[in-house]
């Protein structure tokens, strides 16, 4: 285990490195160990930063979500391909005032990483629907009646609180991003269920674990293949993204950048 000090504040929890079918790889768990943070302050910046540093190229998120539709009970798996940021108290990008970017996040995961989960996923027998849009809440409170069923007719698939801004953070960063979305309860719209309970979603999350670990096992050995750039651009993300002139960036930023952007900027 390792976490080292970071420019941008302590990342959730330190680093456990390790390697699978000789692939290295980096466990991050997003809320600490113990689950002593909530989703509205986690620090997004210095994990995505944090494992940058390390040599992470491709990130597979693993989350607990409410669904929003019938065809997705509990304990059933999303590999989400969009997302809808409701979140409003974060910090959302690495790219403050001194030196500013703009990326592109019209696919914001990786299609290269998807093809990877949804084949292993049905080679080990886990059940996975491929696409679906994942609405981001602030929360940590759980969804009112009227939310949930508005963002049903957003035509959303499930609600969660934590995959963004993680997922423009690791666009910033140049590094590869998928989603799996694990779900634990139907929200509070279903008439036919009771409104969510911690203790009835840790049953589910509970289960859904053992399909992950499975799953993450059959998928490392696959992603740590070689292979070309992904097609959603996410290594070259930042390629025309800075529009700050070199003349007017801030150095004392574009420190705090080194691992984030090193590539365009030095």
């Amino acid at each position: 285990m390792a976490s080292g000090r970071n420019p941008l504040g302590e990342p959730s929890d330190e680093l456990l490195f390790g390697r699978l079918n000789g692939v290295r790889c980096v466990f991050l768990p997003r809320h600490g160990r113990g689950h002593p943070i909530p989703p509205s302050e986690l620090n997004f910046r210095a994990n995505i930063d944090a494992l940058k540093r390390s040599g992470v190229t491709d990130i597979v998120s693993l989350s607990a979500v409410g669904s929003l539709r019938e065809d997705l009970p509990p304990g059933q798996f999303l590999l989400v391909d969009q997302f809808i940021d409701r979140s409003f108290a974060r910090e959302k990008t690495f790219f403050e005032r001194g030196c500013v970017a703009h990326v592109g996040m019209a696919d914001p995961v990786s299609a290269r990483m998807g093809d990877v989960i949804a084949e292993q996923a049905e080679k080990i027998g886990v059940g996975m629907v491929r696409g679906g849009t994942y609405l981001v809440m602030e929360g940590p409170q759980f969804s009112t009646r009227a939310e949930s069923e508005l963002y049903r007719q957003w035509g959303c698939s499930v609600i969660g609180m934590t995959n963004m801004p993680e997922a423009k953070l690791a666009r910033e960063a140049e590094m590869c991003y998928a989603s799996i979305a694990m779900v634990t309860d139907y929200d509070c719209w279903h008439d036919s269920h009771d409104s969510v309970t911690v203790d009835a979603v840790i049953a589910v999350m509970t289960e859904n674990a053992a399909k992950a670990r499975a799953l993450v096992k059959a998928i490392i050995p696959e992603l740590g293949k070689s292979r070309g750039l992904c097609p959603s651009g996410a290594e070259r993300a930042l390629d025309h993204a800075i529009i700050t002139a070199p003349a007017s960036r801030d150095p004392k930023l574009l420190a705090k950048l080194d691992a984030v952007a090193g590539r365009v900027l030095r």
